[in-house]
């Protein structure tokens, strides 16, 4: 079959179309960006907003210069970055495993998966002082306070997407003879690859949230512990700072899974 087919001018209307919007959305976003970011430059100059309690751009600016200078701003860059991607890892690992167990013995489900609601509903930055308590300050506790706002969610959705898989390919499977283990990495996995993916774009998020609660408790470095340094100081500008870094990296790490997922599509289409 030839891959490059002729298109019709329908479709090409269309895909020039889906591109003229796409270019006008992104324009309008970095236009919505600059404008902010000018308003608030604006209003804090001219008195209208506190510069004190709000900060504002240009001292931002002044605050990142300060704290490259005292070398301290990558170091809690790297330090917030490490745990977040540790958590993350950590929660993917985890509970892609026990989905797969409990998609595998039912019992096990039926047993553990009240707990599981229980947990998943439970707020998370109450347990981040019995975290303190259990394992000290440090980063171990911070990557355990990030894991606990992600895995008990992202069981359950992996878990729940399992048992709606493809219910026609699975007898056919055991029509050919096959066993719960061939369904498993046969027709579950391969079919549950856009769930785990989207549910990835989900973690990420979610473990950068929950080492932030970990750094404001148990931390002596990290982007969560200069927003708690800031505020006990009365340091706006570092707290303002603190939070729009967390921006860019919460950007920059969907972006990351957003990029693996496109690759992932890509390979699909290119096999098929």
């Amino acid at each position: 079959m030839e891959k490059n087919k002729q298109c019709s001018p329908q479709q090409i209307l269309y895909e020039k179309k889906w591109r003229r919007n796409r270019i006008i959305n992104r324009s309008v976003q970095i236009l919505v960006f600059f404008v902010f970011f000018i308003q608030w430059e604006v209003t804090t100059a001219c008195g209208i907003v506190d510069s004190f309690f709000f900060s504002s751009p240009s001292l931002i600016i002044k605050s990142l210069r300060t704290l490259t200078l005292n070398n301290d701003l990558l170091t809690h860059i790297r330090v917030t970055l490490l745990e977040v991607l540790l958590s993350f890892a950590l929660v993917v690992i985890i509970s892609l495993i026990i989905a797969i167990l409990f998609w595998y013995f039912d019992r096990l489900s039926t047993i553990f998966e009240p707990y599981l609601v229980i947990l998943n509903s439970l707020p998370k930055s109450a347990l981040a002082p019995l975290f303190i308590v259990w394992l000290g300050t440090g980063m171990k506790t911070i990557i355990v306070a990030g894991m606990s706002v992600a895995i008990f969610g992202s069981i359950i959705s992996l878990y729940t997407g399992f048992r709606q898989a493809d219910g026609g390919k699975i007898h056919l499977v055991y029509a050919l003879g096959g066993t719960k283990r061939d369904v498993l990495k046969k027709v579950i996995l391969p079919g549950s690859i856009p769930l785990i993916v989207s549910t990835m774009k989900v973690n990420i998020g979610l473990s950068l949230v929950g080492v932030v609660i970990g750094e404001f408790l148990a931390a002596r470095q990290g982007l969560g512990y200069l927003i708690i340094y800031g505020t006990q100081t009365f340091k706006m500008s570092m707290v303002i700072t603190s939070l729009v870094l967390l921006c860019l990296i919460a950007v920059l790490l969907f972006v990351m899974i957003d990029l693996f997922d496109r690759l992932i599509n890509r390979q699909k289409k290119s096999c098929a």
